[in-house]
This record gives C-alpha cells, sequence and structure tokens, in this order.
C-alpha cells in the first residue's frame, strides 16, 4: 500500500498509539530508513516498510525490559519530539553531557499523575545546581517560578548558563544583528575565496546528484548493493583532481601554516578572518547582554566550522582541508569556507528561542557562580553577585538539589568548548574538574571521583534545608554513589532507573542512567 507523507503520518499514529508527525517520516525518508517513491511528482513510501521500521523501535523497549527489570520506562520520555528536547533556549549553544529539560521537569513540577505520585518540590523554591553545565536545571526552575543557583568549575559553561536565563532587549539584539550580519557580507564580498566556493559548490553538487544521489545511495549502502569504502574512495580521488585545479585556478592558500593554537589549527584562513572580523565588531557593542548573546551566537557559529568532517564534530580527530566522503550524508562534503550561513542561520534562531522563553518566562531569579563546588562559599559568592539572591536564601535556605555530576572518564569539559576559551580568553580550570577523560576509569579516578562528589555535597548541605530532596542523574556502572551518599552524611531514598534513547554517540546498546533521590 502507498501512502503520501501526511497519510503515513495518520496511519502510523493509528497503528502504533502514538503521534507519529509528518516530519517525522520526512526525516525516514531524508536518512533511507524508508524508500521514497516518486509518483506524478508527489512522494509516497510503503506501509509495509514503515510498519518494519515501527515495529524494530518496540523490539528495543523490549530488550531493554529485558535487561533491566526495574527499568522506569516512562522516564525515557520516547515520546517527546526532538524539538521539544531542545526547546527554546535549551538549545542556544551545543554542550555534550546535559540532560533533557523533561526530566528536570518532571521532579521538580508539583503536577501529580499517574506516573508520579509524589510532589517534591513548590513555586517559590530554592533549587540549586552544584554541576550546573549548560543551565537546564536553572532554565527549568525559572519557568516553574522557583530561584535557583547554578555553580561549575568552568567559566564558559557558566556563561552559557547565565546567557540562557538572562533577559535581552529583543529590539537591540536584532538591530546588532543586522548591523554586524551587512558588515560581514559586506567584509566576505571583497574576498577571493567566495567566488571560489561558489564555484567548487556548483562542480560538487553536480557530482554528488551524478555519483551520490540522495536518498537512494544510503539505501543501496543497507541493502548491500554496492561496497561503500571502495565507491567512495574511488569517487573522491576523482573529486580532488576537481579541486586542486580549481585551487590553482584562484591561487588561495588555505591553511595556516602556523599550528600554535585551537584557532590556527582548527580552522582554514578564510574562516579565521571571519571570526576576528566578527569579534571586532561584537566588541563594539554597548548593552552588555546583547555583547554576551552575540558572543555566545559567535561560538555556536565557530563550532560549526571547524575544519572537520561532519561526523566528528562531537569528538575532533585531525584537521580536514579539502572534501571528503561523508559517512554521515552519504555524499562528498568539503570544509566551509565562510562562517556567513551559520552565522545567519543561528542569528535568527536565537531571536526566535529568546523571544519564545521570554513569553515562558517567570519573575523569578536564576544564576550561575563560577567555582569549585567542593569549596565555594554560595552565601558569600551570592552577596556579590545577587543581593536579592542572597537575601533568600540566607534567610530561608535552599529547598534542594538537581544536579548531574559529570560521569567518571567521559567528558573533559573544558576542551569541548576549547575553540571559546581561545577566542573570549576564558581562564581554564581542567584540573579542578571531576571524573574527567584525561583521567581514565580506573580504580584511583574512581576513589578520586567518590571523594570529589562527596565533598561537594558536603560543602553544599549547610545551605539546605533540614528536609531537602537531593536528586542526582548518575551512569553508575561504577557503583559509587551508595559510597558517595555514605561519606556526605546522605541516606539514598529511592534510586529510579531511565533508559537513556537519543543518545549523541554512536554506541546505540541498551544505555540506563539513575537518578538517586538522596536526603
Amino acid at each position: 500500500m502507498l501512502l503520501s507523507i501526511q497519510e503515513a503520518s495518520k496511519w502510523a499514529s493509528r497503528e502504533f498509539k502514538k503521534e507519529i508527525t509528518p516530519s517525522n517520516i520526512s526525516y525516514l525518508i531524508q536518512y533511507g530508513r524508508v524508500q521514497k517513491i516518486k509518483k506524478e511528482g508527489k512522494t509516497f513510501i510503503l506501509a509495509d516498510e514503515l510498519k518494519r521500521y515501527y515495529e524494530q523501535s518496540l523490539v528495543k523497549e523490549k530488550i531493554y525490559k529485558q535487561k533491566f527489570e526495574d527499568i522506569n520506562w516512562h522516564l525515557s520520555f520516547d515520546w517527546v519530539k526532538e524539538k521539544d528536547r531542545t526547546k527554546h533556549v535549551h538549545r542556544l549553544h551545543p554542550y555534550k553531557g546535559k540532560f533533557i529539560p523533561q526530566l528536570v521537569e518532571y521532579f521538580l513540577d508539583d503536577h501529580i499523575d499517574e506516573f508520579k505520585k509524589r510532589v517534591f518540590f513548590k513555586k517559590g523554591d530554592i533549587v540549586l545546581d552544584p554541576f550546573a553545565g549548560s543551565g537546564t536545571t536553572l532554565v527549568v526552575a525559572n519557568e516553574l517560578k522557583m530561584d535557583a543557583i547554578g555553580v561549575d568549575i568552568s567559566p564558559f559553561n557558566a556563561f552559557i548558563s547565565n546567557c540562557k536565563v538572562a533577559k535581552y532587549d529583543i529590539l537591540d539584539l536584532e538591530i546588532e544583528i543586522k548591523k554586524i550580519t551587512q558588515k560581514l557580507k559586506n567584509f566576505i564580498k571583497k574576498q577571493s575565496y567566495i567566488r571560489f566556493d561558489e564555484e567548487l559548490n556548483d562542480i560538487l553538487s553536480d557530482f554528488n546528484k551524478k555519483f551520490f544521489p540522495s536518498p537512494d545511495f544510503k539505501r543501496w549502502i543497507r541493502e548491500e548493493r554496492i561496497d561503500e569504502k571502495e565507491y567512495s574512495k574511488k569517487r573522491i580521488e576523482e573529486f580532488l583532481l576537481k579541486y586542486f585545479d580549481l585551487l590553482k585556478k584562484y591561487g588561495l592558500e588555505i591553511e595556516n601554516k602556523e599550528k600554535s593554537g585551537f584557532l590556527k589549527t582548527w580552522y582554514i584562513l578564510p574562516i579565521q578572518k571571519e571570526i576576528e572580523f566578527v569579534f571586532e565588531e561584537i566588541k563594539k557593542v554597548k548593552n552588555k547582554n546583547t555583547k554576551k548573546l552575540l558572543a555566545l551566537i559567535l561560538s555556536r557559529t565557530i563550532r560549526s566550522c571547524r575544519a572537520t568532517t561532519h561526523s566528528d564534530l562531537a569528538t575532533l580527530k585531525e584537521p580536514v582541508t579539502k572534501p571528503y566522503y561523508c559517512k554521515k550524508h552519504g555524499k562528498i562534503c568539503k570544509p566551509l569556507f565562510t562562517i556567513y550561513n551559520w552565522w545567519e542561520r543561528y542569528t535568527k534562531d536565537t531571536i526566535k528561542r529568546v523571544s519564545e522563553f521570554d513569553t515562558l518566562r517567570s519573575d523569578t531569579r536564576q544564576i550561575c557562580l563560577v567555582g569549585d563546588s567542593r569549596e565555594l562559599d554560595i552565601l558569600s559568592e551570592l552577596e556579590r553577585k545577587d543581593k536579592e539572591l542572597f537575601e533568600k536564601v540566607k534567610h530561608k535556605k535552599i529547598d534542594g538539589i538537581f544536579t548531574s555530576p559529570p560521569y567518571v572518564g567521559l567528558i573533559n569539559y573544558h576542551e569541548q568548548h576549547e575553540y571559546a576559551y581561545e577566542l573570549f580568553g576564558f581562564k581554564r580550570q581542567d584540573e579542578l574538574e571531576i571524573g574527567p577523560l584525561f583521567k581514565g576509569k580506573g580504580e584511583s579516578a574512581r576513589r578520586e571521583y567518590v571523594e570529589g562528589v562527596a565533598k561537594v555535597l558536603k560543602n553544599i548541605k549547610k545551605y539546605l534545608k533540614e528536609d531537602a530532596n537531593i536528586f542526582i542523574v548518575a551512569n553508575d556502572k561504577f557503583n559509587l554513589y551508595p559510597i558517595i551518599a555514605q561519606k556526605a552524611g546522605l541516606k539514598i531514598i529511592e534510586e529510579f532507573k531511565r533508559p537513556v534513547l537519543n543518545r549523541v554517540e554512536k554506541d546505540k546498546n541498551p544505555y540506563v542512567e539513575s537518578v538517586f533521590w538522596m536526603r
């Protein structure tokens, strides 16, 4: 049975008793999960193919439940669309290792439903996140009419968090963006690499249409009708001949011979020049909050413009300064030669996101402090940074915690934003990270991790109410949190195990994390 995209959406929603939108179906077509069939200029798919795809999704749930008997499937939030997982300011900037807002909402919100029988927080409470990361807890607390304090050892993490919860003059933001965008456009017009890039795009488009038709090529690979490795190797060799001829025609220098520092290593020369140009323009902006948000947009922009493959954006391997076969997109891709398109896209997206959050935000206070939660005097720091919040904490104390400490040996938090530290001059404090990747996952690293997290909890206990609820999200495969709780003088009341279905990492094995409820 052939179905249009709209018909497929309605049919699948009825068949599997969950909302499956036309955009969900379009995604499956785009990435070759189901075959696109063209008929009279319209797009159709086979109902049987769609049914097979969603039946495999149901198998995933069965596998999880067989492996983890006490799993709470409701906490998977598998029904939540990707756009809602990254709603409004939650996606102002990429950040590895953050939890989804729905998880925070579940425990902070004072609603009662068939899945949640207890209320842990209420409007007017003060929430603390001693491992604030990119500020998800702070943003959710604002929406739920709660004050919130974050603490993070990384100055850039705190910068992201504070940008998310700040209030903006949208008109001023729009004016400054328009001004800088036009100046960038004029700057680019004078550069010869733009004409080179335009010609390269035309040649590349024709080549990909001929040798890597989408979405057919991805389906051919899945059906093993072609050898992806051999085929792509032959085609990229052909295309590079065209590429080097074009470089010679325009007499361009792409690579920076001086490889000192992140920016000179991971950005080709044309991109470096544009980054420097935009940053100098941002420095001229008078409104402080506008200036900070523009800097965050620039950071988001340049992260997308690093000289690497699309598959390696999350974990850089080696600089890529010429076209390459892209396994992610199933075609030949190339490094970027201008930041303009990403800058324009992210400025528009940012205005939309902060404007949306403006309609949802409450008149409460949130701030992320830079400091080591193992020893930071939160009251003293608040007195310097936010007098109003200082008075509240001083007189009524903090009602509870919702946080997710780093996982042992998983991420180097400073390193993931190395480009921003170098460009903006933030002070790096890598050596103070708890459980970083560079320290590994061995016995010594685990002992140090236990001591670090326990020390954080012991330090912040003095700011908490007597009956404060503490929620800690962790993938505790080494069973460290019972020891941590004991060392911190806390008791684990309950452990909620949740499946993590939408992971950035390529590892698709069943993955579960725990939410520890302590007091």
